[in-house]
């Protein structure tokens, strides 16, 4: 399925779910295996499976396509399931841990299932700190390919690497030409990553992020 027929058909705005497939396997007559036991429209058979939705996230976010990503994220995040006592009366479990499925049918559409036992919240984790602000580790070495929200100028991340402290600003400019620069207590690094040594002292680091 293309992004853009994914996002028009899966991404239910109105109730703020991401459908892990639509219909529901309820009438067919393939046999997709232990998911076709749920009602139709619940966890992995037509409802939002967790997991499936952040990963949507990441796809849009390695595309580049900010503005989709930023959006999908604020449907999934279970804060904005809980901002009124009416949506918490829909949403029914706690707005503050992920939830690893969300109902897609009627009567209990917009109600989530499965929170605290859920490896969801682990991947939330990585979408937000990999995908989105960029952060990747690799041994000693800490990469930034961020996908920004388009508003955003900068952000700071204070990162810690055993018994030592990095300081990091990451800035972000619209409509420059340039590639993105790193520097390490006013150092230009040739290869635009973090090298992270565990000297017990504090760091600062900027990373210059120029997006057309």
């Amino acid at each position: 399925m293309a992004m853009a027929e994914l996002d028009k058909r899966l991404v239910r705005r109105d109730h703020r779910l991401i459908q892990l497939l639509d219909p529901p396997f309820d009438k067919s007559d393939l046999n997709p295996g232990y998911i076709k036991g749920y009602v139709p429209g619940v966890r992995e058979n037509g409802g939002q499976y967790t997991h499936a939705a952040i990963w949507t996230v990441m796809a849009f976010a390695k595309l580049g396509d900010s503005r989709r990503a930023w959006e999908l994220l604020s449907i999934i995040n279970p804060l904005n399931h809980g901002g009124s006592p009416e949506e918490i009366e829909i949403y029914k479990v706690e707005p503050y841990v992920v939830a690893a499925d969300v109902y897609a049918v009627s009567p209990h559409t917009g109600r989530g299932g499965w929170t605290w036992y859920t490896g969801s919240a682990g991947w939330m984790y990585r979408l937000i700190i990999e995908s989105l602000l960029g952060l990747r580790l690799e041994v000693d070495k800490l990469h930034f390919d961020p996908c920004l929200h388009e508003d955003w100028e900068s952000f700071k991340v204070h990162y810690r690497y055993r018994e030592t402290v990095y300081h990091i600003t990451v800035l972000q400019s619209r409509g420059e030409t340039g590639e993105t620069s790193v520097t390490v207590d006013g150092v230009k690094q040739p290869d635009n990553v973090i090298p992270l040594v565990d000297d017990r002292q504090e760091h600062s680091a900027e990373v210059r992020i120029a997006v057309r």
